[in-house]
């Protein structure tokens, strides 16, 4: 039988990703499941993300999804490897969880889709790049790591940004208050004369794009800024092409559900903008709640 894609998030952010996803793959089905009562999930211990972030995949499995994409940062730094490794082989051997950290990465380097470490020649890129990010993915060192095999000659900064995320829940996507939390953040990377200075800035978090205005505004004109919605969308496009088994146990009726942890009506319409067209969604128990 064949399901829909299953996104999770922990709350709102992964709705940019769903929103590239919708324009690159558009006739695929797509189930979203937000954790939207215990978001955010940034500066969680790594036991409590891990558990979370199970709970939802497995809840996602059990309503059809042959494949989910974890659209949220924290969860892929945290939880996604352990996962993979430990998890499915014995509980889900048939079912496949991708995530944010790898893809976001291959870009960053400038490396083609599909990269892989010890067959793709590693990318010949130089200099200064950095990645903004929740507490939780900068804590994991993900982005390093993978960067360490995708391009050992970048230079990767990375700085966490704990207050970004409540100012996209709340609506703050401009004002002074907002402008002094994205220098707040972005100064120590470009402002003074030791600053570092990078020359790409890749947004680690799925809510960071809606800020985007205000973030360029705060670094030199020069520097490209990297948001994940497109990358993940133009990257699972690819997988899919090479993994034809999976492509073809995915449902193409171009169905779209909405499921939150928490208020139905107040996530539809706060989700609104983020996905860029309204929808209705329906609440759902996960295990732990």
């Amino acid at each position: 039988m064949r399901g829909p894609i299953g996104v999770f998030d922990s709350g709102f952010g992964g709705l940019t990703v769903l929103r590239s996803l919708l324009d690159g793959l558009p006739d695929h089905d797509y189930l979203y499941l937000a954790d939207s009562a215990r978001a955010p999930y940034g500066a969680r211990s790594m036991d409590v993300i891990y558990r979370y972030t199970l709970e939802a995949v497995e809840w996602l499995f059990d309503a059809g999804c042959p494949l989910v994409v974890l659209a949220c940062n924290t969860a892929s730094a945290r939880a996604l490897r352990s996962i993979q490794q430990r998890h499915l082989p014995t509980h889900r051997p048939d079912r496949r969880v991708l995530g944010m950290v790898r893809p976001s990465a291959e870009a960053l380097a400038g490396l083609p889709p599909g990269a892989i470490p010890g067959v793709t020649p590693p990318a010949n890129a130089e200099g200064t790049v950095a990645v903004l990010g929740t507490q939780g993915t900068i804590a994991s060192d993900s982005y390093r790591l993978e960067l360490a095999h995708l391009a050992p000659r970048l230079r990767l900064v990375q700085q966490a940004c704990p207050m970004w995320v409540p100012l996209v829940e709340a609506g703050e996507l401009d004002g002074p208050g907002t402008d002094h939390f994205i220098r707040r953040y972005l100064d120590p990377l470009y402002a003074g004369p030791d600053a570092p200075r990078p020359s790409k800035l890749l947004l680690g978090c799925t809510h960071y794009p809606l800020l985007l205005p205000r973030i360029q505004a705060a670094v030199p004109g020069d520097v490209t800024i990297l948001a994940q919605g497109g990358i993940v969308a133009e990257r699972l496009a690819d997988w899919l092409h090479r993994h034809p088994e999976m492509a073809s146990r995915l449902s193409t009726n171009a169905t779209r559900t909405f499921v939150t942890t928490d208020d139905p009506e107040w996530f539809a319409t706060a989700g609104a903008p983020l996905l860029g067209r309204s929808f209705t969604a329906t609440r759902a128990e996960l295990p732990g709640r």
